[in-house]
């Protein structure tokens, strides 16, 4: 139905844009999509009145949640959290496993679930709930939201699609930096996605065509347009020269933003992801309620998603 990019569009086109936005285009190791911005990423948000300088360790994340976890009024519940997220999530959890060295799907595109790396994510975030107690008991997307909002969380794990509502909320008290380091591993990747042309094999064959419309997607990916993209809608870039452009280096929120982006990772475009997510979801939720362990957990992700992905094959 489509083109490989490689087919259509000059190298010396395709080298203005990060490698990075094209992957999360790929599959089979072919790169499909060519990207006009870049961004969908998770990132740690922080409230200037309650973290004056954002953890850069998750040792540190966890010390200071604990010191700004607080029961205010003596009831036996805290009135305010150190840290909040959709701890059920799968989407939340990929930033953690790429941060231990691993990832949902191995190079090959097939699911990688019962990985070391996996083992420890999930171990990581239900020690955040059950050992460490710095995020609430029963929280979902919605709730950790308000709580930030709120001011009743100092510190959230939320994608730059969040950005604007909490600006209007909390204004310059809004923080915005990487997900902290793991000590002995390496930074958190959060999954990373853009906006993505692609070319019909229709125009293959008819020159005009083709030239139109490599034309148009050069255009709508060039400096200038995705300048304007960056100022009036705050859309970061995928071409390589705007990322150190001063609209985002002398803005505290898109620099934040960009400096997590850049240690992200394409989200994986394989239809086998599909079964990596559907197989994550039950058995993320399973270790947040701590009724099975993180190993029994990874080993039934890997054992599902493989399944799910032999029945799409049709094996």
């Amino acid at each position: 139905m489509v083109l490989p990019i490689d087919e259509v569009f000059d190298k010396a086109f395709l080298d203005t844009l990060d490698p990075l936005a094209i992957q999360a285009s790929r599959v089979a190791g072919v790169d499909w999509g060519v990207p006009d911005n870049y961004g969908n990423h998770l990132m740690l948000l922080y409230n200037k009145d309650l973290v004056s300088e954002p953890p850069k360790t998750t040792d540190e994340l966890i010390e200071m949640a604990k010191g700004l976890t607080k029961d205010e009024d003596g009831d036996g519940e805290p009135d305010q959290w150190g840290f909040a997220y959709n701890l059920n999530e799968p989407f939340w959890l990929a930033p953690w496993i790429g941060g231990f060295g691993g990832w949902p799907l191995n190079e090959e595109d097939q699911p990688d679930l019962g990985s070391e790396a996996v083992v420890k994510a999930l171990q990581f975030v239900r020690d955040l709930k059950w050992t460490h107690k710095i995020v609430p008991v029963e929280c979902d997307y919605n709730c950790a939201d308000t709580l930030f909002k709120e001011g009743k969380a100092a510190m959230i794990i939320n994608g730059d699609w969040s950005l604007g509502g909490y600006a209007e909320v909390l204004g310059d008290k809004l923080g915005v930096a990487p997900i902290p380091e793991i000590p002995g591993y390496g930074w958190p990747s959060p999954m990373t996605s853009g906006k993505y042309w692609m070319v019909s094999k229709q125009v293959k064959d008819d020159p005009d065509k083709l030239a139109a419309v490599k034309t148009f997607v050069e255009y709508m990916c060039s400096k200038e347009v995705q300048k304007q993209w960056l100022e009036k809608f705050k859309r970061l870039p995928s071409n390589k020269e705007l990322q150190n452009d001063p609209a985002i280096t002398s803005d505290p929120i898109l620099a934040g933003s960009m400096a997590q982006l850049q240690k992200g990772r394409g989200m994986p475009a394989a239809p086998e992801m599909r079964c990596a997510w559907d197989a994550m979801r039950p058995n993320l939720e399973a270790v947040m309620a701590d009724s099975i362990t993180p190993e029994e957990a990874a080993a039934k992700m890997q054992e599902e998603a493989t399944r799910c992905v032999q029945e799409m094959q049709g094996g």
